[in-house]
């Protein structure tokens, strides 16, 4: 029997580890994608710039379902691409994930899980979908240039962005994941910790120092754990630079996803959020730093933008 490409997956594969583990981790989804006869296309991307080919690829040699095999960075660079196409197209296209990245935050929200492929696939393939909202950052780069990027998962200025770019500086030196993130950390003891900053957010102008701002649609790598990206809605947690003590409690009420409850969390719920100045605070968006914006920048979301596979 014949499949066209619109009965088929198309599967990008995103590895994160060396060539051992990748074929490894390909090996092991094979394995469920097979005994469930799933019918499927295979392509595997080497960088950023290669995703956004590779999906574009598969979008236009009709391709109806479009599953991820990576973490919030490759996912993000898909709805990227995505979010190119014309509403009629997207709407034909549903986008799903299998996690397999250093941080699988969205993935996470939704209850799939990096070690379990064999419950991941059987969800896939009931192929139930909800249409998700999708964020943009609207910027202007250093040439002048005026730019937008989408996001799933949110938008971190400030502290988490600046540990975003010493792990990137220090990956460059130790090559492993593990030790670069580490490193970042015994970093950031000697580095700044507040951000002068203004910012407008509903009726309310923030002007004063900032240690990290993280706008969300979902949980935000739980900065944002109320978020819920189908209501149209951003949180937002706006994090004041507490004292070192506060600083110890505020990390122990993250990993227990209670931030809100911290004295030096401030949370908003918006539609758009302007940033007049943040001087010198980098900024990522879905675990991926992108060139610090020139001037004022604005944080919007979109609703039911995307089609995205989901648990049954």
């Amino acid at each position: 029997m014949n499949y066209e490409p619109s009965d088929r997956w198309g599967i990008l594969y995103c590895p994160r580890n060396g060539i051992k583990s990748k074929r490894k981790r390909w090996a092991r989804l094979q394995k469920e994608l097979d005994q469930r006869g799933v019918k499927y296309d295979f392509v595997q991307s080497e960088s950023m710039e290669s995703v956004d080919r590779l999906v574009r690829m598969l979008i236009h040699n009709g391709y109806k379902t479009i599953v991820i095999v990576g973490g919030d960075s490759a996912l993000n660079d898909a709805v990227n691409c995505l979010m190119q196409e014309e509403r009629q197209v997207r709407d034909e296209v549903a986008l799903g994930v299998i996690p397999n990245g250093a941080i699988n935050d969205f993935a996470r929200f939704w209850g799939f899980e990096a070690n379990d492929d064999e419950q991941t696939v059987e969800w896939l393939a009931q192929r139930r979908i909800r249409k998700v909202d999708v964020g943009c950052l609207r910027y202007t780069n250093k040439k002048g240039e005026q730019c937008h990027r989408y996001f799933l998962n949110c938008v971190n200025i400030g502290l988490i962005a600046d540990i975003m770019n010493l792990r990137r500086q220090t990956r460059h030196v130790l090559w492993s994941r593990t030790l670069s993130f580490v490193s970042s950390l015994l970093l950031m003891l000697f580095h700044r910790h507040d951000y002068k900053m203004r910012i407008r957010v509903n009726s309310d102008t923030i002007d004063r120092s900032v240690m990290n701002v993280c706008i969300g649609s979902a949980l935000g790598y739980g900065q944002t754990p109320s978020a819920v990206p189908y209501n149209g809605m951003l949180d937002v947690s706006v994090i004041y630079s507490p004292k070192l003590i506060q600083l110890f409690a505020g990390l122990w009420l993250l990993l227990t996803g209670r931030i809100l409850n911290h004295s030096s969390v401030h949370p908003y719920r918006t539609r758009e959020l302007v940033v007049d100045e943040a001087h010198k605070a980098f900024v990522g968006v879905d675990g991926r730093l992108i060139d610090t914006p020139v001037g004022p920048y604005r944080i919007q979301i979109g609703q039911e933008e995307l089609n995205f596979l989901i648990p049954a």
